[in-house]
């Protein structure tokens, strides 16, 4: 009998895989929406500074400060807070809200921006939206650009307009469904996500039919 010989098997050296995220990659590791979240520790986190003055947070978030001051002053009324929150915050969203109808860049008048916080208040207010916010981070990515672009901005803006007044209205409770539809709205907008723009939409339309 003869035996065969078997020539010995040739084999490749692995190929790195190509950089790049993975398809089902999270909205963090594909698009920078929630990057806002960067100056806002970065104020908490200065000790130098013993209060943190409206100004000093539109300065820090630059061309996102529109959206992203919208969430701030929104998120807060979306949680239990105490009486009189949505009266404080619920005038600077009238202004945000009829500028981001206008197209025009964010601004606020002397006598909000002058408005300040302690540090450790403003480091506490960081710290308590953050899970949130890490929970929505992993939800979002960029979809539907139609409901992301000037015109669908415009249109929302109009909701969050309405949905502003009636935050500002000395309501019991009145105040939590429509800051969670301007949260999750703004969240859209930042990340890109019509998705969210949409259900933050719907959601809108049912608070203003409730209160």
């Amino acid at each position: 009998m003869h035996r065969r010989r078997f020539a010995p098997r040739r084999t490749t050296p692995l190929r790195d895989p190509q950089p790049g995220p993975a398809p089902d990659a999270p909205a963090n590791e594909t698009s920078d929406g929630l990057a806002f979240r960067r100056p806002l520790h970065a104020l908490a986190e200065d000790v130098q500074r013993e209060r943190i003055f409206l100004s000093d947070v539109l300065d820090a978030l630059g061309e996102r400060a529109l959206t992203t001051l919208m969430l701030v002053f929104a998120l807060p009324n979306a949680l239990p807070a105490p009486p009189g929150t949505s009266a404080v915050l619920g005038l600077p969203l009238l202004f945000l809200s009829a500028q981001l109808t206008t197209g025009r860049p964010p601004w606020l008048p002397a006598i909000i921006a002058r408005r300040s916080v302690t540090r450790e208040h403003f480091a506490a207010l960081v710290r308590r939206t953050a899970p949130w916010l890490t929970r929505a981070e992993w939800m979002l990515q960029p979809r539907l650009a139609a409901l992301t672009g000037p015109l669908a901005e415009r249109v929302v803006g109009l909701l969050c307009l309405v949905l502003a007044l009636v935050l500002f209205l000395p309501i019991p409770f009145g105040n939590i469904p429509p800051a969670i539809a301007i949260s999750v709205i703004a969240l859209g907008l930042l990340a890109r996500d019509g998705t969210w723009v949409l259900i933050g939409s719907a959601i809108g339309v049912v608070s203003i039919a409730i209160v």
